[in-house]
């Protein structure tokens, strides 16, 4: 098991690692924002205890986002910033689906969709690396997934993080 102390750089090596294969390489460009974009959907759906009605901030898609975000300050102020901006559009998209179907049970059912194919999509790219997928090894590194993309997208505009 790995802990927070880890730096950004170790954690997205060993994720790494496990991620050399081009094809399964472009599955996760696919699939990693799709899961996490379905994640916030599936949790907004759920009925928020504080609120009679959804707002984009009072919903547990904005609590998950809120918890995400402290973990990536925690490894790095620029990721922490790049989840920010990326976690924000996901939460924005999924509240004008939520809006556009006028439905938490919409949501919830077109979220559970993106959710399974995104799924089904790692499990294949990871069949096709002939490796395990990393977050078996640590829960951690489902949260390192995302990073792993984000450093790629750092490292070509020149962001050292």
């Amino acid at each position: 098991m790995f802990d927070t102390m880890n730096t950004i750089h170790q954690l997205l090596e060993i994720y790494g690692e496990s991620h050399q294969n081009k094809i399964n390489k472009a599955i996760h460009w696919i699939c990693v924002p799709a899961i996490m974009f379905s994640l916030i959907g599936l949790l907004m759906a759920i009925p928020y205890p504080f609120s009679s009605q959804k707002t984009l901030l009072l919903n547990w898609g904005f609590v998950f986002l809120v918890l995400a975000w402290i973990y990536y300050l925690r490894l790095s102020i620029y990721m922490f910033f790049g989840f920010l901006l990326i976690g924000s559009l996901m939460l924005w998209g999924n509240f004008l689906i939520l809006n556009a179907t006028k439905s938490d049970q919409n949501l919830a059912i077109v979220s559970l969709l993106i959710f399974v194919l995104a799924w089904i999509g790692q499990f294949v790219g990871h069949k096709i690396e002939g490796k395990k997928p990393s977050f078996l090894q640590d829960l951690q590194f489902l949260l390192i997934g995302p990073a792993w993309l984000l450093h790629f997208i750092f490292n070509k505009i020149g962001v050292r993080f």
